[in-house]
């Protein structure tokens, strides 16, 4: 049975209730029985789900929002200091939580499969949820995407397995105590908070170290990045590694990846046999997804076969590679790829998809930073593209670095030699893919921040 409210968590009010982490977080929250406020910048679906679940939900941010018997305040690295609540909140010395400790807590008491990774983690922390949902264990989760099937990121369950994505991007996963840990690959991203590769070593390190005694490491054997991280671990004498991958030393090792459409048929061999099932999204990174969820799921002692089996009911989440619909045999699908890596991936799925079509890919950088570090390599990727329109950089939590503009992509992606056209106006991008698509192309909307939103518009522009 799933334990109740922690302590002080009875009468949350967070700040950016809206996003994907802390939205996940007042959702459980509020099945557990809290009584759920918050504010957010903007209307959302995400916010009538709350609402729908019993939340107060405010659109801006105001001292007013915030009720005088709130017990905590819960906030993420994104929110400054000077927000309006959170100098209320000092005000009223009402305590101040990051989503961090907030999702720690929830974890307390049950078996935790924390899911890191500078990629993937979404997805992996997906396909968990989702087959141990169609095994009946009922877990609880807390993912940063939408689930396709259930259509959100989060739920309180009464099983006693908490699935958790574990974000490094501010370290936070250092806080959590997982039975299982799963380490999908690490690569320097988040530039702000990381200066060096070692650093990023060092915090995966800690991640690692947190794991319970007698727990599991679930970690690549592929990825060069894991395979250092697993050369630097030190104290192995109360952890348990299970290495997984196309490396003939891995332990549960990928034999073979059949691309099927849009689907991908995987073998694997575990404990000298071999295991088919059938992965519901494209592309050889989400098949070694899928066998990571599978090593982390028999780590916590469930049978390999039902498993596999139930792995096989995932039919994606929001935003990785979901098709938003097709006019005039014209397709629009949506990718959060945001890092050149994950953007390869992508192209690469959609070209082993689809092998015959044309790609035209709508891509919209994201942070001064990661483009100022990056912007070369997100370059080199969208070569892989017939043809590109790249938008201005979306800010999201960061101030403009002088000189660091998306021309920075758009030069590197030329010297690529892709066909590159650069868009300021984000509302001309439908005229603009309309008078590029034609009947039998993959239209792919690319990006971690609104560029989501052209979808629609560009399926209904081609409809006209």
């Amino acid at each position: 049975m799933a334990p109740g409210l922690p302590t002080a968590m009875d009468r949350p009010h967070f700040i950016g209730i809206g996003g994907a982490g802390m939205s996940g977080i007042a959702k459980i929250l509020a099945q557990r029985g809290a009584r759920v406020a918050g504010s957010d910048s903007r209307e959302s679906a995400t916010a009538e789900s709350l609402r729908a679940l019993g939340a107060t939900v405010h659109i801006g941010h105001a001292a007013a929002h915030l009720a005088d018997d709130s017990t905590c305040v819960v906030v993420s690295s994104a929110i400054r200091d000077d927000n309006p609540e959170l100098v209320r909140a000092a005000e009223l010395g009402v305590p101040v939580v990051h989503r961090s400790d907030a999702l720690a807590s929830l974890m307390g008491g049950l078996r935790a499969i924390a899911v890191a990774g500078t990629h993937g983690k979404t997805t992996t922390t997906s396909m968990l949820a989702v087959a141990l949902t169609e095994l009946g264990l009922d877990p609880s989760y807390a993912i940063g995407g939408d689930l396709e099937g259930p259509g959100t990121n989060a739920r309180h369950g009464q099983g006693d397995i908490f699935v958790a994505e574990a974000d490094e991007s501010d370290r936070s996963f250092q806080k959590y105590d997982p039975e299982v840990a799963i380490v999908l690959n690490v690569e320097l991203d988040h530039h702000a908070n990381y200066a060096s590769m070692d650093e990023i070593y060092d915090s995966f390190e800690t991640f690692v170290g947190k794991v319970v005694p007698g727990g599991t490491l679930v970690i690549s054997a592929d990825q060069a990045g894991a395979v250092e991280l697993t050369s630097r671990l030190r104290d192995l004498s109360t952890l348990k590694i299970v290495t997984y991958g196309a490396s003939p030393t891995a332990d549960v090792r990928v034999h073979k990846i059949t691309p099927r459409g849009l689907t991908s048929e995987v073998t694997v061999l575990l404990d000298g046999r071999y295991l088919t099932f059938t992965v519901s999204v494209p592309g050889s990174h989400y098949a070694h997804n899928a066998v990571a969820a599978l090593a982390a799921g028999v780590a916590l002692g469930i049978p390999a076969h039902n498993l596999a089996s139930a792995l096989g009911k995932y039919t994606g989440v929001k935003r990785r590679l979901q098709l938003k619909g097709e006019v005039n045999g014209v397709q629009v699908i949506d990718s959060y790829a945001h890092h050149p890596t994950e953007m390869t991936a992508d192209l690469e799925a959609m070209r082993g998809a689809a092998a015959d079509a044309r790609l035209l890919v709508v891509f919209q950088p994201h942070l001064f930073s990661r483009t100022q570090e990056l912007g070369t390599e997100m370059g080199q990727a969208l070569a892989l593209a017939d043809a590109s329109v790249v938008l201005d950089i979306y800010p999201a939590r960061e101030d403009p670095i002088p000189g660091i503009t998306s021309a920075l992509i758009i030069d590197a992606a030329r010297t690529a030699g892709a066909d590159v056209t650069p868009v300021a106006d984000k509302a001309t991008v439908p005229e603009v893919i309309a008078g590029m698509a034609k009947q039998g192309d993959l239209v792919l909307t690319m990006g971690a921040g609104d560029v989501t939103d052209l979808g629609p518009q560009i399926l209904a522009r081609l409809s006209n």
